[in-house]
């Protein structure tokens, strides 16, 4: 008896020891796999982090409306007073710019002001919603 569970207690310890090894395998695989997504993820994530920020967001101005655009944001007719032409495009980067409180390129604070609040305005089916959309979203 004493031999039979030596040698039950052998092929257990060489179970054991197969069982380690398959385990080890299965973490290596796994830890290689995931190796391959984050190789794969990150480029993914800077290419669209820079798409985001070289998107454009129009702001329409009298030539293509007949209208201006007001201190509000709000497209109003031209000679309003307080309001000021349009007909810019402004980068993603610019916009998330001017979020943090710098002005648009290009205008005056009065001007930056009424743009980013058509810009703030914008919904969805208009022409630089996504783009302002995507500026919104975490990273």
């Amino acid at each position: 008896m004493d031999e039979k569970n030596e040698q039950e207690s052998s092929n257990q310890a060489v179970q054991t020891g197969a069982d380690t090894v398959a385990t080890r395998r299965r973490v290596l695989m796994l830890g290689a796999a995931t190796a391959t997504t984050v190789l794969s993820v990150r480029p993914a994530l800077a290419q669209s982090a820079a798409s985001v920020l070289n998107c454009t967001i129009p702001v329409p101005g009298a030539g293509e409306t007949g209208k201006a655009v007001g201190l509000d944001g709000a497209l109003v007719p031209v000679g309003t007073p307080d309001s000021h032409p349009g007909g810019q495009m402004f980068r993603g980067e610019d916009v998330r710019n001017a979020l943090r409180g710098r002005s648009l390129p290009g205008t005056g604070y009065s001007e930056s002001q009424a743009y980013m609040n058509y810009i703030r305005r914008l919904q969805y089916g208009r022409s630089g919603f996504t783009c302002y959309a995507s500026l919104q979203m975490p990273r």
